[in-house]
């Protein structure tokens, strides 16, 4: 009976022990962000980098969760871009650790003795804080007209056009790009000619519509990239394959397309008959 006693007080205790270890160590897990602020209304101030303390008890357990902390909690200037939350848009794409990710997927390093620093994604114009100007690169994916052309289109919604399982298998790896332009600001190309070399992201989208078995411009497409800039400043360094969030190979795309226009392959020819159901 007193063993029994004495056991069951030894656990009692035993749990005390471990609440108040908890109790002391809740708000003590404080994690230190190094985070570049620029401010545009204040030209005279030089960019610099901003500490803050988050406490991961309190906190999500991705970056774009500290982010908003900090935004709502302790700094409300703090600015960034950010949306689905998911992945999916590619809004708040930025340098974390020296690798340009999504902050939304990007786990939050637990080592609390090294900060994070956090940057813009590079080589871009700020607009201000962690938001790049993405202008000239819309402007690119924009030029490289990322829509379905026919030679001779009936009238729209009429019916679709046909494609085998085969030609759809060669989109994968190509429709999944979210625009974030991860891979295009860590492309040294795309540092020193961003004004004429595409970038990997615009390429691997223009050869998703010159590889679609139900596109017509094919010819006119890989014509529009036939220049000393827009694709052969691709050195195959492969930092766009590396650091693509989405797991995707820029790299491969933008070498598929330089055997397009050498002539070493060509286009297949479509599966089935894109254009039986408008007959």
């Amino acid at each position: 009976m007193a063993s029994e006693m004495l056991t069951k007080s030894c656990w009692a205790t035993l749990g005390n022990i471990r609440r108040i270890h908890t109790t002391a160590a809740s708000g003590q897990r404080l994690k230190k962000f190094l985070v570049y602020r620029w401010n545009p209304d204040k030209p005279e101030e030089k960019p610099s980098m901003k500490e803050y303390e988050v406490d991961l008890d309190t906190s999500g357990p991705m970056v774009l969760d500290a982010l908003i902390k900090i935004k709502n909690e302790m700094d409300p200037t703090l600015t960034f871009r950010r949306s689905c939350r998911e992945g999916i848009c590619g809004s708040c794409a930025m340098n974390i650790q020296g690798t340009n990710t999504l902050a939304c997927i990007s786990n939050i390093d637990k080592n609390l003795n090294k900060p994070m620093k956090i940057y813009p994604l590079p080589h871009m114009y700020v607009v201000k804080d962690l938001v790049p100007d993405m202008n000239n690169f819309y402007n690119q994916y924009k030029s490289i007209q990322p829509w379905l052309q026919r030679k001779d289109e009936p009238e729209s919604g009429t019916a679709q056009y046909l494609q085998s399982i085969d030609d759809r298998k060669k989109l994968d790896g190509l429709y999944e790009c979210i625009l974030c332009a991860c891979c295009s600001t860590s492309c040294p190309s795309y540092w020193w000619n961003g004004d004429k070399y595409l970038g990997p992201a615009v390429l691997m989208q223009a050869y998703r519509w010159i590889i679609d078995s139900r596109d017509e411009s094919t010819a006119a497409r890989l014509d529009s990239l036939r220049d000393p800039f827009s694709v052969y400043r691709c050195h195959t360094i492969m930092n766009c394959t590396r650091t693509c969030p989405k797991g995707l190979n820029p790299g491969k795309a933008i070498s598929e397309i330089k055997k397009l226009l050498s002539g070493i392959v060509k286009k297949d020819k479509p599966g089935l008959d894109t254009a039986a159901l408008h007959n």
